[in-house]
């Protein structure tokens, strides 16, 4: 899964520096299913409140989980996915996706979710092959 970029945008990019909110534009329309997916749990925690928003139900079809592959993998996508948003992403098992807020006071949660301990409980054999 690539990204959909505009003849503008990659001569903008061949020119020099890129407008992130129009790399952020192209993100959205290239990866719908991933900026659902993470629109809905920043939406999610703003309205709940908590330390992180997460999903965890899987993709609906391979197309969509590649969505979330694309998106979380790239570390250019996800940091700009961070900081449009205003949050920090977190990835396991190709569709756990959460978003936890910038504020230090979750920091502690965050480093649970991403430990190695939090990997290995978020196992099953469902999950092995995606």
């Amino acid at each position: 899964m690539s990204l959909d970029v505009s003849p503008a945008l990659l001569e903008q990019a061949e020119r020099g520096e890129v407008d992130e909110a129009a790399f952020v534009d192209c993100v959205r329309t290239s990866l719908p299913y991933a900026w659902e997916m993470i629109s809905s749990l920043v939406a999610q925690l703003k309205v709940d409140g908590g330390d992180f928003a997460d999903n965890q139900t899987p993709p609906p079809d391979e197309q969509a989980r590649g969505q979330l592959l694309r998106a979380l993998a790239s570390d250019a996508i996800r940091g700009a996915l961070q900081r449009h948003f205003g949050v920090r992403l977190a990835f396991q098992n190709c569709h756990r996706v959460a978003v936890f807020p910038t504020d230090p006071s979750v920091d502690d949660r965050l480093a649970r979710f991403t430990s190695v301990r939090g990997q290995l409980l978020n196992q099953s054999p469902e999950l092995r092959d995606c």
